[in-house]
């Protein structure tokens, strides 16, 4: 019981410490990028490569108890399933976070192509040209906050099944790294709650709290994950590998066009590199 409280203490750093920390930087900043989230997302993004790569998927493919190695394309699948989940419940928030831009023309980009776009202030922007109603602001960040809560729910569960690996005796150190990372991926995520709500007239303190209050389901998520991997050495594999799958979308849907588009120059690759070989190193070590 006590390991689990430890984890509890650690996943709520990261989700709602992570989602915490953006709420006020954007209740600070508002409309203002940051150079230092963007070089800390990009060494996130390669810190966790490493760990998908060298620790969760060999891990995944021969758990600490089993008998003999799980077949790769059992964790395949796993690492499938975990990507397609994560991708969904994104798909999903951005479906509804433009529900409220009525104002984005047919040859608009479909996908985000600057940092604005990507946490909705540029929309806002363009509520404040057409007189939009304080009221739709505040919907339209509530409606953020509900998806990010049930989208930090699986980055809960990645958490959990790492520090599954240390078998309720130790806390494994991939699963450290990772509550790292999710953390610094959370920032961006609470930037996208807190400046709505703000600008629909939620008070800022009330905002930041609101925002933070969004990563709590990492928490639940880290219970799940971490009980599962404890269920057995096939249990563990599944967690590891969904783990994988889910950390990987992170990486490649998330942390690495965020980096770029607050920064947008090649600084964000010299950051995956560094992140890449502190990964190697946290893991070999």
């Amino acid at each position: 019981m006590e390991m689990a409280f430890r984890i509890l203490y650690i996943t709520a750093l990261a989700g709602m410490g992570g989602t915490g920390l953006g709420g006020v930087i954007g209740a600070l900043l508002h409309r203002d990028s940051s150079k230092t989230v963007s070089l800390l997302l990009s060494f996130a993004a390669g810190v966790m490569l490493s760990v998908v790569c060298f620790d969760l998927v060999p891990g995944a493919i021969s758990p600490e108890g089993a008998n003999s190695d799980t077949s790769i394309f059992l964790v395949a699948a796993g690492v499938a399933i975990g990507f397609i989940v994560i991708f969904v419940l994104n798909y999903l928030i951005d479906r509804n976070t433009n529900k409220e831009v009525s104002h984005i023309g047919k040859d608009h980009p479909k996908t985000a192509d600057d940092i604005n776009e990507l946490y909705h202030v540029d929309h806002l922007v363009e509520h404040e040209k057409h007189d939009s109603s304080r009221s739709q602001l505040f919907v339209a960040g509530i409606v953020m906050a509900a998806a990010i809560a049930l989208h930090n729910l699986p980055e809960g569960m990645v958490i959990g099944a790492s520090f599954a690996r240390g078998g309720g005796i130790a806390l494994s150190r991939s699963g450290f790294v990772i509550a790292t990372v999710i953390g610094l991926h959370n920032i961006p995520e609470g930037m996208a709650v807190a400046v709505p709500l703000i600008s629909g007239g939620m008070p800022r303190f009330r905002a930041i709290l609101t925002t933070a209050l969004s990563g709590a389901p990492t928490i639940l998520g880290a219970l799940i994950g971490y009980y599962l991997g404890l269920a057995g050495p096939m249990m563990l594999a599944l967690s590891l590998s969904f783990a994988s799958g889910a950390m990987l979308y992170v990486v490649v849907g998330e942390l690495l066009p965020e980096a770029y588009l607050m920064l947008r120059s090649k600084a964000p690759a010299f950051g995956i590199l560094v992140g890449a070989l502190i990964g190697l190193i946290l893991v070999y070590v």
